[in-house]
């Protein structure tokens, strides 16, 4: 078993393969204060969207620890199953972006963006040098690795549409519980 993961860092992941990621805890929608109206319209609209193409889709990061403490986020993520090219088909008010790692960046009106990212892992790149630009092939991953090279725990929290819940591989719920308590 891994250490434990702490609020600073999910750098131990570097070392683990991918069959000794934990399982998430999974928090359903009675027992975590995130609720879909505080979630902005067109973050849903692509969440939905890309759903109903056969794909996952999760809010991820800052946008979820803030909603988790009852602040308004400034921004809202989302990570997919979907590759870029996937993505921009479903959305032809969008453009992929990034040279490090492809974005999809999605339009709506009244200047909003909301930022699709395909779930990765760390890379060769990533562990040897993170000046380095990754190769045109990109790193994708599944969940589990994308919550684990993510900087903090907190920013590794993901929010699922279908069942409303929380999904935790990292610990980050118990460190925003500490770090709100403090």
């Amino acid at each position: 078993m891994p250490p434990p993961v702490n609020l600073y860092t999910t750098q131990q992941a570097n070392s683990m393969t991918s069959d000794e990621y934990p399982t998430p805890v999974c928090i359903p929608r009675s027992d975590h204060p995130v609720s879909r109206k505080n979630i902005d319209r067109e973050a849903l609209k692509v969440m939905y969207r890309l759903r109903d193409a056969g794909h996952k889709a999760y809010l991820v990061g800052g946008g979820v620890r803030d909603l988790y403490l009852g602040k308004k986020p400034k921004d809202f993520d989302i990570s997919t199953d979907a590759r870029p090219g996937q993505i921009r088909k479903l959305f032809r008010n969008s453009r992929i972006i990034g040279r490090r790692f492809r974005l999809v960046q999605i339009f709506f009106r009244g200047d909003k963006v909301v930022e699709v990212s395909t779930f990765r892992r760390r890379s060769e790149f990533d562990l040897n040098g993170a000046d380095k630009v990754l190769a045109s092939n990109n790193t994708f991953g599944s969940p589990e690795e994308d919550a684990f090279r993510r900087d903090l725990t907190i920013n590794a929290i993901f929010y699922e549409i279908e069942n409303q819940s929380i999904i935790d591989y990292t610990g980050g719920v118990q460190d925003l519980k500490k770090v709100s308590s403090e």
